[in-house]
Parts: C-alpha cells; structure tokens; sequence
C-alpha cells in the first residue's frame, strides 16, 4: 500500500509501504537499518558506509553521500532512498526525487538521534525494534553521568585546523558526557581555528579525531606545544557516529574517559 509520512525537513513523502527495497546515502543510518533487522531490505549504500561488517559489505555501493551512480540506482528499483540534510546534499535529494520517494533524516545533536532511530523504524514498520534500541543506548549513556566535568574540543582537520562546534552531533555529544565545548562561541558548524583560537579556548582536553583527518598519536606533540596544560587524546572518530556506534560507544568513552584525568 501507499503511505505518506513527514520527514525531518517537514517534506511529504509518498512511498509503498513497508519499503522492501531501500538505499540508504548517509553511514550511520545504513548501521541503523541493520540494527533494525532490515538487512534484507537494504539493496544500496554509499561507499562509505562500512558497519556493520562484514555485512553491509554485501549490499551494492551505488554512491558516495556527495555523490552518486544514478543509473546504479535505477537499476536497482528501490522503493525508497534515505538521505541526511547534512551527509548528502540538496542537488543529490532533488535529482533522487524525480524518480523515486527521498526520506531525508537531520541529525544535529543527540536526541535528534533518538529521533531518526524513531522515525526510521516507523518509516520501515520496524517500531518496537527501534524502541529497543533507543532504549538500550540510553541506559548506556545514562551509565557515563557524572563521570567527567571540564572542557573539550574535539579536532576534525589540520591544514587548516578544523574543529566540531555549535549545532553539531559532535558537540551534543560532548554535552551529554559532561564536557562544555569552548568552539561553540566562534561562529559555523565547523570553524577554522588558530593557533590564538585554541589558546584562548583553553581546553582542558583536545580529542584528535581519526576521520575525517587521520590524526595519530603521533600528532600529539603538535597539539601539546600549543597548550602545554591540555590533555591530547587521539581518538576514534567513529564512537562519534549516531545510530549503532553510539552502544558501540558506551564502553569506549568509560575507556578514554578514565584517561582523561580533568
């Protein structure tokens, strides 16, 4: 049967429900979507959507989440594409549209996160295992309260630096775990950064992400010498990505929090 429903951005969207054949263009809702025993429904992804594996390995990459093989996915008849406001863009979105129902999910802070879960398992007539899910991610955040106080920026890019700041997932995060982000003054999502910008930030912790930019250990010393008081911590940038990872995450930041003695 037909069925249309609102999506994040408030857009009607029409489409035969449940969906049996979807292509999914953002990662953390391709870990979703198996999190919610679709994985016989998923036909298409981005090439960047690499969890859970080995199994979204099996399923087709018709696209990049800024760039995608129309034809591929044609081919593959899908009853709905789910995209990201922020993942993919609004060419892809309209391009998509002429052709088959586009599902577009916003993500920007962590109960925005819940919501998506929430609304994607409604959108695939997966409810009670998205509420499941939700549930049990919860618990595990709940478990990290109170663990941690201070200040933390968390890096995405060098050449120019580049960091997390207001209005993202990233910096809802950080909040939830007990830190302030300092970025969230300076003005964009994700602001150029100085070396004046980071001392008068005066973090106590700087968290080196893995992705986009591939900090190591071996950036640490870079970062010391601007902020010789601060905590430098590389760490992976996938337990900041919403939907699965975010259970996945729990136990890691108990981990990397326990290092960071603030």
């Amino acid at each position: 049967m037909e069925r249309t429903v609102q999506d994040a951005l408030g857009r009607s969207v029409t489409y035969t429900y449940p969906p049996k054949r979807i292509i999914s263009l953002c990662p953390g809702i391709t870990d979703t979507l198996f999190a919610l025993d679709l994985q016989e429904e998923i036909v298409g992804r981005t090439r960047f959507c690499i969890h859970p594996s080995p199994a979204v390995l099996d399923v087709q990459a018709v696209a990049g989440t800024k760039d995608i093989k129309l034809d591929a996915i044609l081919q593959l008849k899908p009853d709905l594409i789910i995209a990201e406001k922020e993942e993919n863009t609004k060419e892809i979105v309209e391009s998509l549209e002429r052709h088959i129902p586009v599902y577009v999910a916003e993500v920007q802070c962590v109960q925005e996160a819940y919501s998506m879960i929430e609304d994607i398992g409604d959108v695939t007539d997966r409810r009670n295992e998205a509420q499941s899910l939700i549930s049990e991610i919860q618990e595990g955040f709940h478990s990290l309260q109170g663990l941690t106080s201070g200040s933390a920026m968390y890096v995405i890019w060098k050449k120019p630096y580049m960091a997390a700041g207001r209005t993202t997932y990233i910096d809802s995060l950080l909040e939830t775990l007990g830190f302030s982000n300092p970025i969230r003054v300076l003005p964009g999502r994700y602001p150029e950064l100085t070396t004046h910008d980071f001392q008068s930030a005066n973090p106590d912790l700087v968290l080196l992400a893995s992705e986009p930019y591939p900090f190591k250990e071996k950036h640490v010393p870079e970062f010391q010498e601007i902020l010789p008081t601060a905590t430098i911590l590389p760490i992976d940038g996938e337990m900041f990505w919403y939907g699965p990872r975010m259970l996945e995450a729990t136990s890691y930041f108990k981990e990397w929090l326990s290092k960071a003695t603030l």
